[in-house]
């Protein structure tokens, strides 16, 4: 048994037989400029770019129902990519030196790739996007086949130098047992479709990978990160099932006793069945942004509340229910949203709930507090709250939606309510919010982003956009304190909760509750489980008196 070690980017395993996918085949050499007629290539290539954008569309829908809607929104930007004035322009020129439609395409996007690819973090990861749509213009332009990624045979594990996000999304984890590359990272689009998906991969091998045959037994261990080859069968027996730590149903408690609620990220109906099958304790977050996506008009009252009172049927533990969050990242195209220079800055969550969409707000609250009759497990959350006057503005309206409700002789209930604490603003003013409500739930992505100046989209800024520098688990503690002395639970629904490393600094930090995607669930239910609540105390004071993210990784690791 031969142990490579990579980047784990799923908390799974699987044992199965290796079967490489391979490289594209090379273009022939491009005929005589003489022979090539410019005006046609271009025809050719418009009709190509129409066929890419027909496949781009299904595979978006196709990844929205099985994945969701956030990790579809790739494609949208591969439509992008299409369209790219830098690439098209480089296209254009190719074709008008003489070169066929699909060697001028090679030639385009091969400058945009290796323009990436000298770039680092996620930056250098945007070269699969342009690969993925370079390839799809050379298949239609050549009437090309991709290979049957969709229907290997059973118990396949994949070796590939690298995954474009249309080769993972084809994946099938009935079939497959994981894959491994020898490129990528865990934030690599391939990273993110095995986690959505629950499949065990790891990432980032290296030349090492090149050694193994098709063929071969091979192992997956997405926790540890690693790839065995010719596994033994005890450890083929430990990797077959599926998970390294067993699923916890019902609730946990650290090692002294202190109950913590581990909950789900839930972002569409289809990811329930997912959530229950890894022990969730209910649902942390509910992501409603689902509902008004692919659609020329949002759901009225009476659609919103079938929709909620299914999701509450579905647990017997908390629900937590998000208001509306669209803008900065999450744009809906039938809303009127304006054009904003830094649109994380602008108007986004609670702000255009109680501004321009007051009205679909009003709407939003009517079907939740009647689907709070229905299930008494119902919280609700507003997003990005910044001001104690947001917060008052945002309860004043649920005051007057029950009222209505009331007086129409509707059946409803007011449900625990409560906010997100994503901005320094929030996490000063913590005191005086969280006397106003039930709850507190931290969203760390953004808190963070906030929190560092450093967009959650600009790579050049990935390593401030980390959770673990001292501001942020200070505005954390910060945020604890002031919800316990107002007497409110406080939880936790970013990244930051579903990391295991993590959860011992998490339980130190005094967080109620932590809210995760489902595949991590289990290992972060051992972890609190594992966790003595004064060890957790000390380390948190260790990372919270460090001085530079450094540090607090040393404190993590027990050296200081």
């Amino acid at each position: 048994m031969r142990t490579l070690d990579g980047v784990g980017v799923t908390p799974l395993s699987g044992v199965g037989t290796a079967a490489w996918y391979g490289e594209r085949a090379a273009l022939p050499e491009p005929p005589d400029p003489a022979e090539i007629d410019p005006e046609a290539e271009r025809e050719r290539l418009e009709n190509a770019r129409n066929v890419a954008r027909t496949e781009l569309e299904r595979e978006r829908e196709r990844v929205e129902a099985a994945v969701g809607p956030e990790e579809a929104e790739i494609f949208e930007a591969h439509v992008q990519f299409l369209d790219d004035p830098q690439i098209t322009g480089g296209v254009e020129d190719a074709i008008g030196e003489g070169l066929p439609a699909e060697h001028a395409v090679e030639r385009a996007f091969g400058a945009g790739i290796e323009q990436f690819e000298g770039m680092e973090g996620r930056m250098a990861e945007r070269a699969d996007d342009l690969r993925d749509v370079r390839d799809r213009l050379v298949r239609a332009l050549t009437d090309g086949d991709r290979d049957a990624l969709a229907t290997l045979p059973e118990d396949t594990v994949i070796l590939a130098e690298r995954l474009t996000p249309s080769d993972t999304a084809r994946l099938d984890p009935e079939r497959v047992a994981g894959f491994a590359t020898a490129l990528g990272g865990r934030t690599s689009h391939a990273a993110i479709f095995a986690r959505a998906i629950g499949l065990p991969a790891v990432v980032g091998v290296g030349d090492a990978l090149d050694e193994v045959e098709a063929g071969t037994n091979v192992g997956i261990d997405g926790g540890a990160g690693e790839v065995l080859v010719e596994p033994d069968d005890e450890t083929g027996d430990r990797l077959a099932g599926g998970r390294a730590v067993a699923v916890r149903h019902g609730p946990v408690s650290t090692a002294d006793g202190t109950d913590i609620e581990v909950a789900a990220n839930v972002g569409r109906l289809a990811e329930l069945d997912g959530a229950r099958e890894a022990g969730t304790d209910g649902v942390g977050l509910l992501r409603t942004e689902f509902l008004f996506l692919d659609r020329d008009a949002p759901p009225d009252e009476d659609e919103q509340y079938e929709t909620y009172t299914r999701l509450l049927s579905a647990f017997e533990g908390r629900v937590v229910v998000r208001t509306l969050d669209i803008g900065g990242d999450k744009p809906i195209p039938y809303f009127d949203q304006p054009e904003e220079t830094n649109p994380f800055l602008g108007e986004r969550g609670v702000r255009r709930s109680l501004g321009p969409d007051d009205e679909l707000f009003e709407t939003q609250l009517r079907a939740l507090l009647r689907a709070g009759a229905a299930a008494g497990n119902l919280s609700v959350m507003f997003p990005l709250v910044a001001t104690v006057g947001e917060l008052d503005a945002a309860l004043d309206a649920v005051e007057r939606v029950a009222d209505d409700l009331a007086s129409e002789g509707v059946e409803h209930a007011v449900p625990e309510l409560g906010m997100m604490i994503e901005t320094p603003a929030s996490v000063f003013s913590a005191p005086e919010l969280a006397a106003r409500v039930d709850f507190l739930s931290i969203g760390t992505n953004d808190l963070a982003q906030y929190t560092m100046a450093a967009s959650r989209e600009n790579e050049r800024v990935a390593d401030l956009h980390d959770p673990r520098h001292p501001p942020v688990l200070r505005a954390i503690r910060r945020t604890v304190a002031a919800g316990h002395e107002a007497g409110v639970w406080v939880g936790i629904c970013g990244e930051m909760a579903g990391d295991p490393a993590l959860t011992e600094l998490l339980v130190g930090l005094g967080l109620d509750e932590l809210s995760m995607s489902a595949v991590t669930i289990p290992d972060v239910k051992a972890a609190v489980e594992n966790t003595d609540r004064e060890r957790a105390r000390d380390l948190a004071e260790r990372a919270l008196a460090a001085a530079t993210k450094d540090d607090v990784i040393r404190a993590l690791d027990g050296e200081l």
